[in-house]
């Protein structure tokens, strides 16, 4: 497409996005001692409420100063090692995982035992939590506890994700949530009021919408923190954020590339990029019966000029995805590249009778993104599938209530999605949301995918254990991802953060979901 016709298009098409949130970014009150203060969630803005690690999908940077799992992602995404966990093996079978626990305590004193992570694994595989990892963690058979200091899981078969999931399974206090009837656990307030954890940080308050407070504790295994108080303010939208962060007010932010960009050469402030080893992708709801045709979702593919998208709308700051990943050792040869052309697509929706199946009647298509630039990737790509004539009403919704819509049962509001899909550091994070175990309230397969060739292949690859094998394995679901369309891979962007020159030893990295990863929050300093 013309860059020309693509502006054209782009301002033909141009929407307002519904407010996301009534985030007030009041400033916080200066504390004694040392104090950081950042945009540290989910994204910019935030994510208030975002507080119950087990239906968390985002913001384990975090989390992870106050909860912390038994193994962690090192800090280049590249291998596991333990946390709570001072060691750990994993039997020949590849089904008993044996977990030597650290010496440490709660934030109330009480100590952490192996009785809290068997408390922890059972209640995050009862979908009854409303955790999101219960279909995740399904092939555990038990959990032994043959002393303190030691924990025995065993599967019922092979997962070569288990040891992924279980750095995002924040382990919790048996003495504090066993209390708690089980099935009002996702929305007990303890969450945001007076949760207990392991981590370098204890919480002190939240302030609805504008802030979290947290104080050094000084109990930590790993030393007591160097600053007195973290807190993670939130923000009405990415631009208050960086006004924030460029006036002193912060210190941190996730930024998007072109707010990133103004912080280039102030010796003030560092900007941090990298890849966000997310897949974002056009979601096909398979409840919805418009989409059944394999055609209909070929010319969606054809009617997106997604390479002029990348280069216009996120100056070249990504890389196109022609199925779940972009890792080139996961992506075999000979896929189709779903090339931009309209006219193909006009003639793939006349064959399947699109104007029998829906016609000109307007789909309305969600998403949870709440950004200029998501904003401006929606209305290029709506103006593009009008061409070809699907008609879309691109609508942006706070986080909850983005979840709460595609948890549940209520087809006809989102037939289709913008999302984004963790596509690393592990492939296995694919499973998630494209096996048909994962069904929501099982797991997240927020589309409603059932494509028996391709749970198959998940299903081979999950069970491979063998690095050797894996990637093969990996490569199939590749293929039957591109050929099936469970639903339309667009690209993997890169992602940014901006940090004030006053913060020493402080380390961020753009992971999918925010990690966890090795940070050691409790080394972070800030100078006067």
């Amino acid at each position: 497409m013309h860059r020309r016709n693509f502006g054209r298009l782009l301002a033909a098409a141009a929407f307002a996005f519904a407010s996301a949130t009534a985030m007030v970014s009041t400033p916080v009150l200066a504390q004694e001692g040392k104090t950081i203060v950042g945009g540290f969630d989910v994204g910019p803005g935030g994510f208030p409420g975002n507080f119950n690690p087990l239906t968390a999908t985002a913001g384990f940077t975090w989390l992870n100063t106050y909860f912390e799992p038994l193994v962690i992602y090192t800090s280049d995404l590249s291998k596991l090692e333990g946390a709570l966990a001072s060691d750990f093996a994993v039997s020949e079978d590849s089904l008993s995982y044996t977990f030597k626990l650290v010496d440490t305590k709660w934030h109330d004193g009480e100590p952490f035992t192996s009785a809290d992570v068997k408390f922890t694994l059972e209640f995050a595989k009862n979908a009854d939590s409303g955790s999101i990892f219960a279909a995740r963690l399904a092939d555990i058979a038990s959990i032994e506890t043959p002393d303190e200091h030691t924990a025995v899981v065993k599967l019922s078969k092979p997962n070569s994700a288990f040891l992924s999931v279980l750095s995002q399974v924040m382990m919790l206090p048996e003495h504090a949530l066993s209390k708690i009837d089980i099935k009002e656990a996702a929305k007990s307030p303890w969450w945001s009021t007076k949760p207990v954890g392991t981590g370098p940080f204890k919480f002190v308050k939240y302030v609805s919408d504008q802030y979290v407070e947290m104080a050094a504790y000084d109990g930590y295994r790993g030393g007591k923190p160097k600053v007195d108080r973290l807190i993670n303010r939130y923000f009405a939208n990415a631009a208050a954020a960086v006004s924030a962060l460029s006036a002193g007010e912060i210190q941190f932010t996730f930024a998007e590339p072109d707010d990133a960009k103004t912080f280039k050469g102030k010796d003030d402030f560092r900007i941090i990029e990298g890849d966000s080893y997310v897949v974002n992708y056009i979601g096909f709801n398979h409840k919805a019966g418009i989409w059944n045709d394999l055609r209909v979702r070929q010319a969606v593919m054809h009617a997106i000029d997604r390479n002029a998208i990348i280069s216009s709308l996120f100056g070249g700051a990504a890389k196109l995805a022609n199925c779940g990943y972009v890792v080139p050792r996961l992506v075999p040869n000979g896929l189709d590249d779903y090339a931009y052309d309209p006219q193909k697509a006009k003639e793939l929706l006349d064959e399947a009778g699109w104007d029998d199946i829906n016609g000109d009647k307007a789909i309305p298509w969600l998403t949870y993104y709440n950004t200029p630039q998501v904003a401006n990737v929606m209305a290029a790509i709506q103006a593009m599938l009008a061409q070809v004539g699907i008609n879309v009403v691109p609508r942006a919704l706070d986080v909850p209530s983005y979840n709460g819509i595609v948890r549940s049962e209520k087809w006809q509001e989102f037939p289709l999605v913008y999302a984004g899909l963790q596509n690393g550091p592990n492939p296995a994070s694919l499973n998630i949301g494209l096996n048909a175990a994962q069904i929501p309230p099982a797991g997240n397969n927020i589309m409603r995918v059932e494509m028996p060739q391709l749970t198959d292949a998940l299903n081979t690859a999950m069970a491979e254990t063998d690095p050797a094998k894996a990637d093969a394995k990996w490569q199939q679901v590749c293929k039957e991802m591109n050929a099936e369309l469970p639903w339309s891979p667009m690209w993997v962007a890169s992602r940014y953060g901006v940090v004030s020159s006053k913060l020493k030893d402080f380390f961020w990295t753009p992971a999918p979901a925010g990690g966890p990863f090795v940070s050691h929050p409790e080394k972070w300093d800030i100078a006067p």
